[in-house]
């Protein structure tokens, strides 16, 4: 249990400092996001609007539309525009709160990497490869769907696979090396 804690704190150092580089050092994190053009009056419209997660067209999710009104909205979505907005009315930039969180999500993700790195019987370069593929997993499970239901941008979501696998191979190559593989009793 103590290897798997060092290998979850080393693998989500690694992965959060990779992170940081692919977004604040490399184009991997501008890959697919653009600028809003005249923003000023886009901002301006959204004064007092709730934070939240929004959808446009909009439909009223609360209840069951009619069929007239389902018809009314997919005629919408198909002349567009369309989009998804996270909205929030107070932001942040890069605060502390956000790298510490962000460290945290990638330590606990680590330890379930770890975890199950040392259920595995199979030698560093097959737990190497588990690790990675867990992090292709994740991005072919969230950011492909993504782009299929919303929209996101090809580079955006190519850019985050790039982000992911690198990450969690990188984490793998030291998880593996912490984390003893199943069967083997560490010495002594």
């Amino acid at each position: 249990m103590k290897k798997i804690a060092i290998a979850a704190i080393a693998g989500g150092v690694i992965v959060f400092v990779w992170s940081a580089i692919a977004h604040m050092l490399l184009p991997i994190g501008e890959m697919g996001i653009s600028t809003l053009p005249n923003e000023g009056p886009f901002i301006e419209a959204l004064q007092g609007t709730k934070s939240g997660l929004y959808f446009f067209p909009g439909m009223d999710m609360s209840r069951k539309p009619t069929p007239e009104e389902k018809k009314a909205w997919e005629a919408k979505v198909a002349a567009g525009p369309t989009g998804i907005l996270v909205y929030n009315e107070k932001g942040e930039a890069m605060s502390p709160r956000q790298l510490v969180s962000e460290l945290v999500t990638n330590v606990l993700a680590a330890a379930i990497a770890a975890w199950i790195a040392s259920l595995l019987a199979a030698a560093y370069g097959r737990r190497v490869l588990a690790i990675t593929l867990l992090g292709l997993f994740g991005w072919v499970s969230l950011s492909l769907s993504y782009w299929i239901w919303y929209g996101f941008p090809s580079a955006f979501v190519l850019g985050e696979g790039i982000t992911e696998v690198v990450g969690w191979f990188l984490a793998g190559l030291a998880i593996a090396k912490i984390v003893p593989r199943a069967g083997v009793v560490a010495a002594r």
